[in-house]
């Protein structure tokens, strides 16, 4: 017994016979489905920008691993998967260009910066889905459907309008490429699990717990609890980020507990954002986010080791052995525990390691701010030339009988402003105040740029032509950041003709059809624009009319 000797093999001790590649391969056909459907849902641009994304991602990934000169490894297809996520989580009338922006930033920033595939700390598609959105706003909300913006189903279950709940299930809705269709995302899901690619763990979870909080909010609001939880379910891309992004191995818990912590984390978080955030979506947020706590919830959730803090099974053998210790005094047993107790010693603070860490995280800072420094110098003028080109062409659109619009250093805007709030909106601020002129030089009127803080989706900022008698000459938008099919339409002529050739010192909106003077009728379904809007277009016909003809 005392010669024989224990051979132990490397880790992982359990083996499998899939690869990364297989793996991902196996994602990539799941996802067949939902990209098939989506190609035929949005037409040609669609397949468009799948065929942009992943080719984006699979050269991203090889040129910056040349570059590095490390092992090049494109053929795992981890990052098509990464480019057909990201892809599906796109409008199909994206600029192409927008949507190698964000492939090129998960591939490089989220992925590769951090050590490749394994060491990214959040999903890398998702990431780049939201960098999108931060960054091109306005395109990543414009839905198209049957050449007809239109609003997702979320987005009007939100502003109080009825949603096809089958229409949701089949995919015959507006929204991303990949998300309209639960049946095609189901069906994928259903290989994976059949393949064992994927747990159904987190995804049932995270779902069932989404579920619960809806139904408890639909029920306290009066709502069809039933077709109200459903649209929750089949809408906003829940299925796609449920069953493909949330159970992402890198970025979700390995402990069976973890998985399970979460799952609530991020039906909670989804709820939350859906219901009380400004999007009617929520799930990207919610997976990052919970993708940043991976790391917390696993700590929390570790079994403790082998031998180590375990509670014994009888209360009255944990007596015996603590009595048993208590008796022993040979020096063997004195040798033995202070044998354990350098064993369970906790190891020296790695300073090396850890300064090596700063340094390496201060070098990638500086590297990446300076390149953010140079892109913003590049593209600075030229963008500023951009703007007043189109703040040019706004107001001579607002005053088209102008042959002039003069500016001038001398306004005094605080002292402007500060009557505008005392005028009742408090909100609205004036951001410059330009003369109309006509060809002998003579005043026509004004040109007024006002922005509000009280839109549904950030600041408005509207651009208004202004006699001197206080007649609207026109009205355009330079930002409007309004959802899709409601607060955007404020831009449609239907809206803003009400305003125009109209002589009233304050307009005011009604519900119920415009009837009087000054009275125009609201945006279907979004009320917040529409007062924003109208206290706005109020502040800046209230300043023209005590100015007066002055210039």
């Amino acid at each position: 017994m005392e010669d024989m000797k224990l051979k132990i093999s490397a880790s992982p001790h359990v083996r499998s016979k899939a690869t990364t590649s297989d793996i991902m391969f196996d994602v990539i056909l799941a996802l067949v489905p939902a990209t098939a459907f989506g190609v035929y849902q949005f037409g040609f641009s669609a397949g468009v920008l799948v065929a942009v994304c992943i080719i984006t991602a699979v050269l991203a990934e090889m040129i910056y691993q040349k570059a590095m000169h490390k092992k090049v490894t494109v053929g795992d297809y981890s990052a098509v998967v990464t480019g057909l996520l990201l892809a599906l989580n796109l409008p199909p009338t994206l600029p192409w260009w927008m949507a190698m922006l964000g492939t090129i930033f998960a591939i490089i920033v989220v992925k590769q910066l951090f050590g490749g595939l394994g060491q990214n700390f959040m999903n890398p598609a998702l990431a780049g889905r939201c960098f999108l959105v931060l960054s091109f706003g306005s395109y990543m909300t414009n839905f198209v459907l049957d050449g007809v913006t239109q609003a997702t189903p979320l987005a009007n279950l939100r502003n109080g309008l009825n949603v096809n709940i089958k229409d949701m299930f089949f995919g015959y809705t507006a929204g991303t490429i990949g998300e309209t269709s639960t049946l095609a995302l189901l069906i994928g899901a259903a290989y994976l699990l059949i393949k064992r690619v994927i747990s159904p763990k987190i995804p049932l979870i995270y779902i069932g717990t989404l579920a619960i909080c809806v139904a408890i909010y639909a029920a306290t609001k009066d709502y069809d609890v039933v077709e109200y939880t459903l649209a929750h379910l089949c809408g906003g891309g829940l299925m796609l980020g449920a069953w493909f992004m949330a159970t992402d191995y890198v970025t979700s818990p390995i402990t069976a507990s973890g998985k399970v912590l979460f799952g609530i984390i991020l039906g909670l978080l989804t709820f939350v954002l859906r219901i009380f955030g400004g999007t009617p979506e929520g799930v990207s947020y919610a997976i990052i986010i919970s993708n940043l706590l991976v790391p917390l919830i696993e700590k929390v959730t570790a079994p403790k080791s082998f031998g180590y803090g375990a509670d014994t099974i009888k209360e009255e053998k944990k007596a015996k052995k603590a009595e048993e210790k208590a008796t022993k005094k040979s020096e063997q047993n004195a040798d033995a525990a202070e044998e354990d107790k350098a064993e369970t010693k906790p190891s020296k603070f790695d300073v090396k390691g850890f300064v090596n860490a700063i340094v390496v995280l201060s070098v990638i800072s500086v590297v990446m701010g300076a390149a953010l420094a140079v892109v913003n110098n590049v593209t600075k003028e030229p963008i500023a030339k951009t703007k007043q080109e189109a703040k040019e062409a706004a107001s001579k659109k607002v005053y088209p009988t102008a042959a002039n619009i003069a500016t001038s250093d001398k306004v005094d805007y605080e002292a402007i402003n500060e009557v505008v709030h005392q005028l009742g909106y408090s909100s609205v601020d004036i951001d410059e105040l330009a003369v109309a002129l006509d060809s002998s030089g003579a005043q026509l009127g004004y040109v007024v740029t006002a922005t509000t803080s009280e839109g549904y989706g950030g600041d408005i900022q509207i651009i208004i032509g202004v006699s001197v008698d206080g007649t609207v000459q026109g009205l355009d938008f330079l930002v409007l950041n309004e959802t899709v099919g409601f607060g955007l339409n404020a831009k449609e002529p239907e809206f803003i003709d009400q305003f125009v050739g109209q002589q009233v010192l304050t307009f005011e909106y009604t519900k119920t059809g415009a009837s009087g003077e000054g009275q125009v009728d609201a945006i279907s379904g979004a009320t917040i624009t529409t007062s924003a809007v109208v206290d706005a277009i109020n502040a800046s016909v209230m300043i023209v009319n005590l100015l007066g003809g002055v210039e």
